[in-house]
């Protein structure tokens, strides 16, 4: 991509209101724009780095055997009072009317659809177990929307639902979703912890939260200081003792990155989801759901990996892998447009910075903001040597490389 193409405007202020350290840097760097309190347009910077977390997530849930599917955002009252949730869900729904006078609720989680999509499909214990994903967007009416994409009402999210004959099976892939989850903040540059939660208005008879520890965070989780143990607050209260070692709990504030539940029979009783077993009895479908926001998700990477200059982007879901800065001279320009070529040619994902009307110090001031993993100075001083300047953007040194070898020394690195 040309960078005097690319539609991208980066600024030297973020929002003065952000309190947030993504909130500020993902609007500075023009990856996403802000049109109301909570709602969020993706920017190609922005939606480049989220179509790479969707390929994470579905190489993950695919791995699981999960099948892809996608649901109506708008879903009938009649589905939602099923289930009792058309006045109790918290956050409220956002509600609305038809032409027709009819109710329609706009989804913030699918249980009640998902659940209603089975029930005329699955009659049998050999169609099950059964696992179906999506991702796509939802609608959560929140009070108060703030820190960017860290509390918004207008998202995109991965849903995966499970359905199993009996609780040992269901639990069984309650464990395989867990691993799953750690692969995928592990891909993405995070390092989380585990914690058991509450499963609030989702319900079900186990929940457990993912959580990034950021002091930006509005969750709060209890630590142990010696063995695995970790709880939200809110599931264990104040206690200071590890229930499982005794020693010390430590309060530390987190981001939630993912939540998952074992719903057990909860919507299947609701909506009535039986299959019959191999005695020909009828029981009711075994459920669990598992989900991440990818904005937050996104936001959470920032929140972790950053500077003073700007966002430094894992190499797995970096907007591009390169950026490539020219300097003056008309060498310079000739041998930076074949290296573009040749990165181009080989599969590297690379960012062009052709922009003439810019000075050197305010192309290295975007691309330390816009944080590609990797950027490639080419000067005259440079091409004396037949080499290049190669820094990663996550440390100090800068390396000069020949030119012959730069093309695999970067396929390898990336």
């Amino acid at each position: 991509m040309r960078q005097s193409k690319l539609f991208c405007k980066t600024k030297k202020e973020g929002f003065k209101t952000a309190e947030a350290i993504s909130h500020r840097l993902l609007i500075r760097g023009d990856f996403i724009d802000q049109l109301a309190s909570g709602v969020y347009s993706f920017l190609p910077l922005g939606k480049r780095v989220h179509r790479k977390i969707e390929r994470i997530i579905r190489e993950e849930m695919t791995a699981l055997g999960a099948q892809e599917v996608y649901l109506p955002i708008l879903t009938p009252k009649r589905l939602w009072e099923t289930t009792g949730r058309w006045e109790k869900i918290d956050p409220p729904l956002f509600k609305l009317k038809d032409r027709h006078r009819k109710e329609f609720g706009l989804g913030p989680t699918h249980e009640e659809v998902i659940t209603e999509l089975v029930r005329t499909r699955i009659k049998s214990y050999r169609d099950l177990p059964l696992y179906l994903f999506q991702i796509q967007a939802k609608f959560r009416n929140e009070m108060r929307s703030t820190g960017g994409l860290l509390r918004v009402r207008e998202f995109i999210m991965k849903d995966l639902y499970s359905f199993d004959r009996e609780k040992e099976e269901a639990i069984t892939f309650y464990k395989k979703v867990k691993r799953a989850y750690f692969r995928i903040f592990k891909r993405c540059g995070l390092k989380v912890v585990c914690v058991k939660a509450d499963p609030g208005t989702i319900g079900g008879e186990l929940s457990h939260e993912f959580m990034v520890l950021s002091d930006t965070g509005e969750d709060s989780v209890l630590i142990c200081s010696k063995c695995d143990f970790g709880t939200n607050i809110q599931k264990f209260g104040k206690k200071k003792t590890c229930p499982q070692c005794q020693n010390r709990l430590i309060k530390k504030n987190c981001i939630e990155v993912g939540h998952i539940f074992y719903l057990a029979e909860k919507y299947s009783r609701a909506i009535e989801a039986n299959f019959i077993d191999k005695k020909g009895k009828k029981n009711k479908i075994i459920m669990g759901c598992y989900g991440i926001g990818l904005g937050r998700l996104m936001a959470s990477i920032v929140e972790v990996h950053h500077d003073e200059k700007g966002i430094i982007w894992p190499i797995e879901v970096a907007p591009f892998q390169v950026h490539l800065i020219p300097l003056s001279g008309k060498k310079v320009e000739s041998q930076s447009k074949r290296l573009y070529q040749d990165f181009q040619a080989k599969g590297i994902e690379v960012l062009f910075d052709d922009r003439a009307d810019i000075t050197p110090g305010e192309k290295f001031a975007d691309a330390d903001l816009i944080g590609i993993p990797f950027r490639i100075v080419v000067s005259e001083k440079t091409l004396k040597k037949d080499s290049v300047e190669v820094k990663k953007r996550s440390e100090k040194k800068i390396k000069l490389v020949k030119i012959k070898d730069l093309s695999r020394s970067l396929i390898n690195l990336c």
